[in-house]
C-alpha cells in the first residue's frame, strides 16, 4: 500500500519519531518486496542490460550474512498476487505506465529504477540456498506481516509507510536507516550488532496531543493510499485549508499530513471523527464515502492468516484462496514460492500484468514472443476461476477461457485478451495435476517449447530448461535473430559451469586455471560494456529471450518441474551477454574467446549443436549470410578504391602498383 508523502515526513522528523536500535539476538520480519527493491537499486547493480543476476545475488548473500553474524533470525514475507477485490488495479496501471517511462529513460542513457524481469525468482532462489525462512502470501502481505510481528513481538524491516499506521509492538525499521554494512562490535566481547532506527507509533501519537492510535487508519485513508483516491476527499481537505503557503509538492503533502493529524487529534475515536468529516460532503455523497472509508480502514486490522503456523508447522491457510476453491497443493506451492504471483492473478482475476523491460519501445512488447507458452499456462489454470460457479461445466469444456493481459502497447498500457489453449482431457483438472506421471508432464512442457527430449540428453541438467527455452525463442521470433546473439547467450550460460570449476576442490588444476582465465576475460567484457551505448535492437532480442525464459520457468513450475529448475544467478548477466554480442558482431569468434578453457569450449559446442539439431537451419544461418554479404561489400569497396586511385593518377599500371602495395585488393575470409 503506502500513504503519499508520509515516509518522507516522518524521516524529516526522525529525532521525534524514531529510537536508536542495536539489533542482535532477535527475530525480525522482513518485507521481502521492499528488500529486493532496495538491494537492487542501492547496490550499483546494472539495470540497463536486463539484469546482472550474479551481482544481485552477491549483495543479497552479504545482507543475510550480516544478519547471521549478529544472530538475527530473519523471516521474509513476500507479497503474492493482486487483491481479489481488485481495488488497487488503477494504482497498478499507473505504476505500469510509470515503469514504461523509466524503461524509456534507461534505454536512451537516462536515469531510473526498473527491476530486471527475473529478479524476484533470483531472490527466492537465494533465500532457498541460504536456508532463510520465507513465505509468499496469497495477496498483499502487509497485514500478515503486522500480525506475525505482533505475535512474536519483534520488529519489521520495510520501506512501506503503512507500517507507520499499524500498531506494532516492537516498531519497524526503515531499510534506508538499517546499517547492515556497518556491523558494530560490542566492547570487550566477540558479539556484534546492526545499528538501526526504529519508528515508534507511541512517540508519533504523543507528538500529536496524545492522539488515539485507532485514529491512524482513518488518517491513512483520508490522506490517500493505494486503495483510495476520491476527488471528493481532495475537495473537502482543500476546504479545510490543510495545504497553505507552499508551492513545493513535498511541502504541500507534508502540510496536508500535518493538518490532518492535528485535526484528528481533537477526536476521541474514529466514529466521532468520521461523522464530523462526512458533514463536509454533499448529502448524497455521505453514505457512499463513509462506506468506502470504513472498508479501506479494514486494511489496517489484524489478518486472519497465521503465518507462525506456516513457519512452525508448514501449514498455510488463506481464507481468500480457500474461498476460491483452489487445490491444496496449489495453495502450499504458492506459499513456498514454488509458483509465481502471475499464477495467483490468473487464478483469481483471470488477468495478468506483463512487466516492461528496457527494450526497444518502438517495437511491439517483448512479451508477444512468449504468448503461446502463456496460453498453455492458462489452459492448465482455466478450470479455476472466481466465476466458475456461474458457468456450466459443458460451457467450460467447449469454450477456452479468456484471460486479460495488461502489457505495453507503444508507450502506454493496454489490455489484450488472450484465450487459453484447449488441452487434452488428462491436463484439464488442476487438482489432479500432481497425479500425472513425470513423462506426461514433461511431454506437455517440451511440446509447448517445440523441442524433442532426445535433443536435451547430452545437456547438463541445470541447462536443459534454458536450452529448451532457447529453442522455442529461436522458432518464435518474427525477425530472425543474429548468430552472434545466440552465441553470446550460450557463452553467458557457461558462467555456472565456470563457477563450479573454480570453486570445487576436486577439479584438476589445468581446468581450474583455464576457467579462471575465462572468468577474467568475461569480467573485462562486463566492465567494458558498462561504458558503451545500449544497442536497442540487441536489447530487444535479449528481452524477448528473458520473456520466454520467464514463462518457460513458470510452466515448468506449474507442471511440478519435469525439468530441473536452473540456477538463474549464473544463467544471465546482461552486461556480459551484451558485451559478448558486441565483440562477436565485430572481430572476435566464440572459439577464440573460449580457447583458454577447453572444457568450457566443449560444453559450448554441445549447447550449440543441440540448438542446430532442434531448430530449422535458417534460424542459425545468419552468420554465413552476413559473411557473404560483407565479403561482397569489401570487394566492391576495393574495386571502387582502385578505380578512384586510377582516375586520379591517370594510368592503370600505376593504379595496380599502388593498390597492390597497400593491400587494397586483399579480402579477409576468416570468420568475423
Amino acid at each position: 500500500m503506502g500513504i503519499r508523502g508520509l515516509m518522507s515526513y516522518v524521516e524529516d522528523h526522525s529525532n521525534q519519531f524514531f529510537v536508536d536500535l542495536k539489533l542482535r539476538d532477535t527475530k525480525i520480519i522482513i518485507d521481502g518486496y521492499a528488500l529486493f527493491h532496495r538491494l537492487c537499486f542501492d547496490s550499483n547493480v546494472d539495470l540497463r542490460h536486463g539484469g546482472d543476476y550474479d551481482s544481485f545475488t552477491d549483495v543479497t548473500q552479504r545482507f543475510f550474512e550480516s544478519l547471521f553474524a549478529c544472530k538475527v533470525h530473519p523471516y521474509v514475507v513476500l507479497d503474492g498476487g493482486c487483491d481479489v477485490s481488485d481495488k488497487k488495479f488503477l494504482t497498478l496501471k499507473d505504476r505500469a505506465r510509470e515503469k514504461i517511462q523509466v524503461a524509456h529513460s534507461l534505454s536512451v542513457g537516462g536515469r531510473g529504477n526498473l527491476l530486471p524481469l527475473l529478479i524476484r525468482e533470483v531472490f527466492i532462489q537465494v533465500l532457498n540456498k541460504l536456508h532463510v525462512d520465507f513465505v509468499q502470501c496469497f495477496s498483499e502481505a502487509d497485514r500478515d506481516i503486522m500480525t506475525l510481528a505482533n505475535h512474536w513481538n519483534c520488529p519489521v524491516l520495510t520501506m512501506d509507510s503503512d507500517f507507520c499506521i499499524f500498531d506494532l509492538k516492537a516498531g519497524f525499521c526503515p531499510l534506508n536507516g538499517f546499517q547492515w554494512k556497518n556491523l558494530t562490535v560490542i566492547k570487550d566481547t566477540l558479539h556484534c550488532y546492526i545499528p538501526a532506527r526504529c519508528f515508534s507509533v507511541d512517540k508519533f501519537c504523543s507528538h500529536f496531543n496524545n492522539m488515539n492510535k485507532t485514529l491512524l487508519p482513518l488518517f491513512a485513508v483520508l490522506c490517500g493510499n493505494d486503495y483510495i483516491s476520491l476527488p471528493a476527499l481532495d475537495t473537502v481537505l482543500n476546504r479545510m485549508s490543510f495545504t497553505p503557503g507552499t508551492s513545493n509538492m513535498k511541502g504541500r503533502k507534508h502540510q496536508r499530513i500535518l493538518g490532518l493529524l492535528n485535526w484528528l487529534s481533537n477526536f476521541d475515536d474514529p466514529p466521532e471523527a468520521l461523522n464530523t468529516f462526512v458533514k463536509y460532503l454533499k448529502m448524497n455523497d455521505r453514505d457512499v464515502v463513509r462506506e468506502l472509508l470504513c472498508g479501506s480502514m479494514e486494511e489496517y486490522q489484524p489478518s486472519p492468516v497465521k503465518l507462525q503456523e506456516f513457519f512452525q508447522l508448514g501449514a498455510y491457510v488463506s481464507p481468500c484462496a480457500t474461498n476460491l476453491g483452489l487445490p491444496e497443493w496449489i495453495q502450499l506451492a504458492l506459499a513456498k514460492g514454488q509458483l509465481s504471483p502471475f499464477v495467483c492473478d490468473a487464478l483469481s482475476l483471470r488477468r495478468t500484468i506483463l512487466h516492461t523491460q528496457v527494450e526497444n519501445l518502438r517495437r511491439p512488447s517483448a512479451h508477444i514472443v512468449s504468448v503461446s507458452i502463456r496460453k498453455v499456462i492458462y489452459g492448465l489454470l482455466q478450470n479455476f476461476s472466481p466465476d466458475l460457479n456461474n458457468v456450466s461445466q459443458s460451457t467450460v469444456s467447449k469454450q477456452p477461457m479468456a484471460f486479460s493481459e495488461v502489457e505495453r502497447i507503444d508507450k502506454n498500457i493496454g489490455t489484450v485478451v488472450t484465450h487459453a489453449v484447449r488441452l487434452s482431457e488428462e491436463y484439464r483438472e488442476l487438482g489432479r495435476l500432481t497425479e500425472l506421471s513425470l513423462s506426461k508432464r514433461k511431454i506437455l512442457l517440451l511440446e509447448t517449447l517445440k523441442v524433442k527430449e532426445g535433443i536435451l540428453d547430452p545437456i547438463p541438467a541445470s541447462l536443459k530448461l534454458p536450452i529448451a527455452v532457447t529453442c522455442f525463442w529461436l522458432q518464435s521470433l518474427e525477425a530472425k535473430v543474429k548468430r552472434y546473439h545466440v552465441q553470446a547467450l550460450l557463452m553467458g550460460m557457461l558462467c555456472g559451469q565456470l563457477h563450479k570449476m573454480t570453486s570445487e576442490p576436486d577439479n584438476e588444476g589445468l581446468h581450474v586455471d583455464g576457467a579462471k582465465l575465462l572468468c577474467d576475460q568475461f569480467l573485462k567484457v562486463k566492465e567494458n560494456k558498462l561504458q558503451r551505448k545500449l544497442n536497442l535492437d540487441t536489447a530487444h532480442v535479449f528481452c524477448q529471450w528473458q520473456c520466454c525464459l520467464q514463462m518457460g520457468f513458470y510452466l515448468n513450475q506449474l507442471l511440478l518441474t519435469p525439468l530441473p529448475e536452473p540456477d538463474l544467478t549464473w544463467l544471465y548477466s546482461g552486461t556480459l551477454v551484451h558485451g559478448l554480442s558486441q565483440e562477436l558482431s565485430t572481430s572476435s569468434s566464440a572459439e577464440s574467446i573460449l580457447s583458454v578453457c577447453p572444457r568450457a569450449r566443449q560444453l559450448y559446442n554441445q549447447l550449440f549443436h543441440a540448438l542446430k539439431s532442434a531448430v530449422p537451419s535458417e534460424c542459425l544461418s545468419q552468420r554465413e549470410k552476413l559473411k557473404a554479404k560483407k565479403k561482397k561489400q569489401r570487394k566492391n569497396d576495393a574495386s571502387q578504391t582502385k578505380y578512384r586511385v586510377g582516375v586520379s593518377l591517370g594510368t592503370r599500371s600505376l593504379c595496380d602498383h599502388v593498390s597492390n602495395s597497400f593491400g587494397l585488393l586483399t579480402v579477409d575470409d576468416s570468420e568475423d
